[in-house]
């Protein structure tokens, strides 16, 4: 039986075949997009899931092997296919995509993301398998529209979460490199058949060895019998003795038969062969231009263009007026929500926003925004109109917020307290007189004191840290209603500084 290669091997994670399957149009996509939503149930909560991670560390290391083994290669030989040659020309950039997903996919936001429960992909994240399955039906070529086509038909049947949109620039830089390992590893297994077959035919060519007697002749092609012939071994053999007579080479007698079992001819071999190697360079050609298109892509208006939830919250509201730093911290307070109470994260979206399109008829301003019951005055209220089971920690930092002026001032006296009366009751242990113990409390008082507000100020800005406003964008300028007048105070008492604070403003 002819071995065609790893083309023809299944589409799974645990084969090693590369990741390429039927090509599909924008249409057909759309459609594979819906049908691969209704096939995918995820497991509840968080999970640990397959070592993808682990495996990108696997990947890299072949790959750094592959490439270091071609660059000999090419010294020793000069010569290399189309296809490693992109390899080694664009290495670096190989390199760059690994270090992007080593960056941008900590451990535990991996944990996070919700994994499947069944299927050839069980214990991978949803995302993950969702990129494996777009390079796969476009063998690895990108276009951000497809792929916004892909995401939102998927979308039409389950709604994918923040994190996972997020993480779907991340899951393909992934599905690539895992790609091009499988396609190197199998132009490395071409390699090698090959090479096999040079060796078979210098040996009955007389080439640089004795002539082969007829019984090891025989012995070689009967070890050969017991195992598949793979296509590139057959197609080098047949070129290397085509042109020799048959009667003189019981190789290509041999050949000749086991192709005529297969129902093969010389001609159609060799046409198969030449449309796999240049399948693999395509596709290995894609897979580069591919990581570098990846790295042009403004993810952030991607992400806004598939969001729902983006989509939920800007229904009837001014949340689209924003700037994208205040639109991302409602997006991560709809998570916050969503992670401590029952409800998805498009409902939280949607509930929030119909608070701000529908308030009390005297309700100020401030109240027909969802930010308002996202990140402000709101929240707590909306928390239990949700049911949310709050954090511990986070009701200890807002009762601290709440009552911060006590809060802020007690703690200082608490601390410079302790710090000043340690040391006054080990010397109170020798015997001191009263009047030098308070002399000495009053003299320790102030560096105390210093030292108890650094360390208060330090913990209070580790525990709360520091919170953008949230600001509208105003991408056509400031309107008439918006405009206002900010005074700046400057003591201007020479030239120079009122040249300074003009070029400030």
């Amino acid at each position: 039986m002819i071995a065609p290669g790893k083309e023809a091997g299944p589409l799974s994670p645990d084969s090693n075949a590369p990741v390429r399957a039927e090509i599909f149009s924008t249409e057909r996509l759309e459609q594979f997009g819906e049908v691969l939503a209704a096939s995918h149930s995820v497991l509840p909560g968080k999970r640990r899931g397959r070592g993808v991670l682990r495996r990108l560390e696997e990947n890299s290391r072949v790959l750094l092997m592959s490439y270091r083994s071609i660059a000999d290669s090419m010294r020793r030989e000069g010569g290399i296919t189309p296809a490693a040659e992109w390899l080694v020309d664009n290495f670096h950039l190989v390199e760059e995509q690994i270090r992007e997903i080593r960056q941008d996919l900590p451990s535990r936001f991996y944990t996070e993301l919700p994994k499947l429960g069944s299927g050839p992909f069980a214990g991978f994240p949803r995302v993950y398998t969702i990129a494996w399955a777009f390079i796969a039906h476009t063998d690895s070529y990108f276009e951000i529209e497809t792929l916004r086509r892909f995401i939102a038909a998927y979308q039409r049947v389950q709604t994918l979460k923040i994190g996972e949109l997020w993480a779907l620039a991340i899951s393909l830089r992934l599905v690539l490199v895992e790609n091009l390992r499988r396609l190197i590893e199998e132009m490395d297994e071409r390699h090698g058949a090959r090479e096999k077959a040079d060796i078979l035919a210098d040996a009955f060519l007389l080439v640089g060895e004795a002539p082969a007697s007829g019984a090891s002749a025989a012995s070689r092609l009967a070890a050969l019998d017991r195992v598949p012939l793979r296509r590139e071994f057959a197609v080098r053999l047949l070129s290397r003795l085509r042109e020799q007579d048959p009667a003189v080479t019981p190789a290509l007698q041999w050949l000749d038969r086991r192709l005529t079992s297969e129902g093969l001819n010389a001609d159609e071999l060799v046409r198969l062969e030449q449309q796999a190697q240049v399948a693999t360079h395509v596709s290995v050609r894609n897979v580069i231009t591919t990581m570098r298109l990846l790295s042009s892509v403004d993810w952030n208006a991607f992400f806004e263009s598939v969001s729902i939830v983006e989509a939920a919250l800007r229904e009837g509201t001014r949340v689209a007026s924003m700037d994208f730093a205040t639109r991302d911290r409602y997006r991560h307070a709809v998570e916050e929500l969503a992670k401590t109470s029952e409800f998805s994260e498009v409902q939280v979206a949607r509930q929030a926003a119909a608070h701000a399109r529908d308030p009390e008829p005297d309700a100020p301003a401030r109240l027909r925004d969802p930010g308002y019951f996202l990140i402000s005055s709101g929240r707590e209220a909306f928390e239990k109109e949700l049911a949310c089971r709050v954090p511990f920690a986070q009701k200890v930092r807002r009762a601290f917020v709440r009552w911060a002026t006590p809060g802020y001032l007690g703690s200082v006296f608490l601390l410079t307290a302790a710090m000043t009366a340690l040391p006054l009751l080990l010397t109170a242990h020798g015997a001191a007189p009263v009047r030098l113990l308070w002399l000495l409390a009053l003299l320790a008082l102030v560096p105390a004191s210093e030292l108890a507000i650094a360390l208060v100020n330090r913990d209070v800005t580790e525990i709360l840290g520091p919170r953008r406003l949230p600001k509208l964008e105003f991408l056509r300028g400031v309107p008439l209603e918006a405009r206002t007048l900010v005074v700046v105070p400057v003591l201007l008492s020479e030239e120079s500084e009122i040249l300074e604070a003009i070029e400030r403003l």
